[in-house]
């Protein structure tokens, strides 16, 4: 280190410990207001510091590096002023407390010490299969939800994580060799096979649980690591940057820092950054280029993957029911042919972030803000469990779009229910109700080949008057088929009350002008108040009408199918093309065949077939044949009748 520039020798890198402070009072304020000249000397030490780790690099990481003083020689925070013995403890399988990326810990092993710096961490659900693939409800989930729209109701609650330690942040000198981590990893005691440690981590509250990454990690440099924070020994204490130790002041300084710290990495012109993570543009392009493990060809396999994972297979008859599928990208790494030793330490972070950078990176090319040919939608559902969980969804043009890369959460919201509005209080009427063609004429609930259903209130002038108001759907088919004025018959069903035969069926008129029309002459019952009806018009001639008691403000429905006659023709259709597929059936000799097949030549007699084959009792075209049969008589004994 130069005493004179305070740069590396021979990098033109500033040192945390030059002569020349790298971080200034100004930076306690934001990004925003640092002068360009000191962004410029933060900007090319944190570049270095990028490139020097083997890890993505998270906001939080970077602090620890300008602030405590890394060593980009090797030895890291090895010549630190750090105390070891300050270090929260933490035991695999265990409880602990709230540890966010950039805390130092020190991993209980049962001999030796492990000092490390937590460099990565995610949600590690037991719901997550082995492949990634996510239940709904997980994705997005808050900590201590219990299942599918049960958020829990402890006050404390409790998530399993999976925490990504750097074992050589320290330097070699407080570092386990080769051979004792590799001795951990398989007992799998302290640490798992992977070098990782899983903890059921114990939020104070659920606001906490809530914190942003950076913000989390400000309470813990507050709060546990306060000692570290206030040290003298640090390049520049916080407190010297601020001008005292309230705390007020000292939580916004560090802030102001953190937001600093971000906004140079985000600037900088040989980093990408995904989230709070930065990783060199040079070593992602070496990645896309490798044709090993999880390299560029096995990036785009997990990209295809998650595009395909909702659409629906080729169907030749129906529609599709709306399909979302998630997938966790940390579990479907792990599955690709020789991952292990890529996925062993620091080495999962690094693929996790750069899977994502490839996902995020098709989705911004290749699609309209998430909507890719196919119709399937691609976003980030879950920025933290399972290393990142991206929701595909078909047909994706039925949502709204908006950020792809802003988690929504919308697999644990899928699991709610639905929010229902407060019904507003309704004020006595004492005006007389509106008349005639004010009164509407209902909202279309369906409209096809077989039936019209229409709903509309029923108002106090239609029992008064004896009238209900027709669909315009209704009044053009009825015209059609039966004049200005048809003659229908009205069945009246008054579910739980009694009535008489008079009121139970009825002739009614349809009264049909150009756009209206309604039924006239009905003589509800005297103990018809407002409710729910369905009714049914079979074949131009009869409507049938339940009434069913809901209360207050409820609504008319009326169902008016088989309209000028259709019904009827419709089932002489549908009969005669059973019976004649039947005729063709029992017509044919179906006997065996070499290929397995039905013997279609003709038949010779009621059981001789063809001259190829003798008698036979039943084949199975005689069994289609008289099924087709007993489906035409079904169809003309419910539907013909009536029509």
């Amino acid at each position: 280190m130069s005493a004179t520039v305070g740069e590396r020798e021979g990098t033109g890198v500033p040192d945390p410990y030059g002569d020349r402070a790298l971080l200034t009072s100004a930076m306690t304020k934001g990004y925003d207001a640092v002068p360009d000249q000191e962004r410029e000397r933060l900007r090319r030490y944190l570049e270095a510091v990028v490139a020097a780790r083997s890890t993505p690099v998270h906001t939080a990481i970077a602090f620890n590096a300008v602030y405590f003083g890394y060593d980009l020689g090797g030895d890291g925070y090895g010549g630190s002023p750090l105390c070891l013995d300050d270090f929260p403890v933490i035991t695999f399988g265990e409880c602990a407390p709230v540890l966010p990326v950039g805390a130092m810990v020190c991993v209980a092993t049962g001999s030796e010490p492990l000092y490390a710096e937590i460099v990565h961490r995610e949600g590690a659900h037991s719901e997550v299969d082995a492949l990634g693939d996510v239940p709904a409800w997980v994705s997005g989930a808050p900590a201590g939800a219990e299942g599918p729209g049960r958020p829990g109701d402890g006050a404390a609650p409790r998530r399993r994580e999976l925490l990504v330690p750097d074992l050589h942040a320290f330097g070699p000198a407080l570092s386990l060799s080769s051979a004792q981590l590799h001795r951990l990893r398989t007992r799998r005691r302290w640490i798992n096979d992977e070098g990782h440690v899983v903890v059921d981590v114990c939020y104070p509250s659920r606001e906490a649980a809530r914190r942003d990454d950076l913000t989390a990690y400000a309470h813990h440099l507050m709060t546990t690591a306060r000692e570290q924070l206030l040290s003298p020994f640090v390049p520049v204490s916080l407190a010297a940057l601020v001008g005292g130790t309230h705390d007020d002041d000292l939580r916004a300084g560090l802030l102001g820092l953190l937001d600093t710290v971000q906004g140079v990495l985000n600037s900088s012109a040989v980093v990408r950054i995904w989230g709070h993570y930065a990783l060199t543009r040079a070593s992602l392009a070496d990645c896309w280029q490798d044709t090993g493990p999880l390299g560029g060809d096995d990036l785009r396999s997990l990209a295809a993957a998650v595009e395909r994972a909702a659409t629906p297979a080729r169907r030749r008859y129906g529609l599709t029911a709306p399909v979302a599928v998630y997938t966790a990208v940390g579990p479907r790494l792990r599955g690709f042919p020789g991952a292990t030793e890529l996925l062993r330490g620091v080495g999962y972070a690094a693929a996790v972030c750069r899977a994502n950078v490839a996902l995020a990176g098709v989705v911004q090319g290749e699609s309209d803000q998430g909507l890719f040919k196919n119709g399937s939608r691609i976003t980030l559902d879950d920025a933290f469990e399972g290393g990142g969980v991206w929701r595909c969804h078909h047909p994706g043009e039925t949502e709204t779009p908006g950020d792809p890369f802003a988690p929504a959460g919308r697999g644990w919201t899928s699991t709610l229910p639905a929010q229902s509005e407060p019904e507003a209080e309704v004020d006595p009427v004492d005006s007389s109700l509106a008349d005639g063609a004010s009164l509407g004429v209902g909202e279309l609930l369906r409209n096809d080949g077989k039936e019209t259903v229409w709903r509309a209130p029923l108002r106090l002038a239609h029992l008064i008057e004896g009238w209900f108001p027709l669909h315009p759907y209704v009044v053009e088919e009825l015209g059609r088929s039966r004049g200005a004025c048809p003659r229908l018959c009205l069945e009246l069903d008054h579910v739980g009350e009694a009535s008489g035969t008079k009121e139970v069926t009825q002739d009614v008129t349809a009264e049909l002008g150009d756009e209206s029309g309604r039924l006239t002459g009905i003589a509800w019952p005297h103990n018809l108040g407002v409710g729910e009806g369905r009714g049914r018009v079979t074949g131009t001639r009869a409507l049938r009408f339940v009434r069913r008691r809901t209360g207050r403000n409820a609504r008319l429905s009326d169902t008016y199918e088989g309209l000028s006659g259709g019904s009827g023709g419709s089932v002489l259709l549908i009969v005669g093309l059973l019976g004649i597929g039947g005729c063709v059936l029992v017509s044919r000799c179906g006997g065996p065949t070499q290929y397995h097949r039905p013997c279609r030549r003709r038949r010779i007699g009621l059981f001789a077939r063809c001259q190829d084959h003798g008698f036979t009792l039943v084949t199975v075209t005689d069994l289609a044949g008289l099924a087709l049969f007993g489906l035409a008589f079904g169809v003309w004994t419910l539907f013909g009748a009536a029509g």
